[in-house]
């Protein structure tokens, strides 16, 4: 079994290829973040109904298949609301929520290397509730790890409800992705964008750390000097082995031990 099978059919977590050589020396590099199952070790969405409402959470498996997943979410944040969750229960879910610190030690020890200068950005379909929480509470905010966030708007109304909208307005100009990404974002233009307006900075290498089929489209947009980290078992690897067309070198995870590995071998240097 090669790689890119056992990426996704392995039921074995610790496979026996564990590939953290030092990758070539680069003077910059951006390393774009996913949030859900990537930075962080669980889902945004799926996990305060976890811990706040055992029924929205059932209810959040039985309307997924009909709905806008955006929308659904905004959705079930209503009725979370309606069952009398506070502002303050749903930031102190948040504030419970995995980042594993191994994850944490490869971002930091990454992020204070003055060669290659790194830059991270994240881009995630959660929201900025959630997000500015999660990483507020691990310290991540003050100073900012991250140049930019782009996810989906969000914000509590003076009665405590939390009201999630789309990145992408249903009532205003749609993206033209064709690859299969939501109505709410397309995360290859996100990216496209987000190195437009950093043009200047002129990176030699791209990273890309993701899990879910979402994360397809903008390593699609990744050339040969580029890298992707690609967890193991989801949605991502399984895009990867059915469609292919990845130009840029692939490298694989299952746990932020490996994780941080992969991190450190980005910090090469001549």
């Amino acid at each position: 079994m090669d790689a890119r099978t056992r990426a996704v059919h392995s039921i074995v977590l610790e496979d026996p290829e564990l590939d953290f050589a030092p990758l070539p020396p680069v003077k910059s590099q951006l390393v774009v973040f996913d949030f859900d199952w990537s930075l962080a070790d669980q889902d945004t969405d799926r996990w305060v109904h976890e811990v706040l409402s055992p029924r929205l959470r059932i209810e959040f498996v039985e309307r997924k298949p009909t709905m806008q997943f955006t929308d659904m979410c905004a959705y079930l944040l209503e009725e979370l609301h309606k069952e009398g969750h506070t502002r303050q229960e749903l930031e102190d879910a948040l504030r419970q929520m995995p980042i594993h610190p191994a994850m944490l030690r490869g971002v930091r020890w990454l992020g204070a290397q003055s060669v290659p200068h790194t830059d991270f950005f994240l881009l995630s379909n959660s929201n900025e509730v959630y997000i500015r929480t999660i990483l507020g509470h691990h310290g991540m905010l003050d100073p900012p790890v991250f140049r930019e966030i782009v996810t989906n708007p969000a914000s509590f109304t003076e009665s405590g409800l939390l009201q999630l909208r789309r990145r992408i307005a249903p009532d205003g100009p749609q993206h033209t992705c064709t690859v299969g990404c939501s109505a709410n974002m397309c995360k290859g233009d996100e990216l496209d964008a987000f190195r437009a307006r950093h043009a200047d900075e002129h990176y030699e290498r791209i990273v890309y750390v993701g899990d879910g089929g979402n994360d397809y489209c903008p390593i699609l947009r990744l050339g040969p000097n580029d890298v992707a980290l690609v967890r193991r078992h989801r949605g991502l690897a399984q895009r990867i082995l059915n469609e292919g067309n990845v130009r840029c070198t692939v490298r694989y995870w299952s746990g932020a031990w490996e994780a941080e590995q992969l991190l450190r071998a980005l910090g090469a240097t001549a």
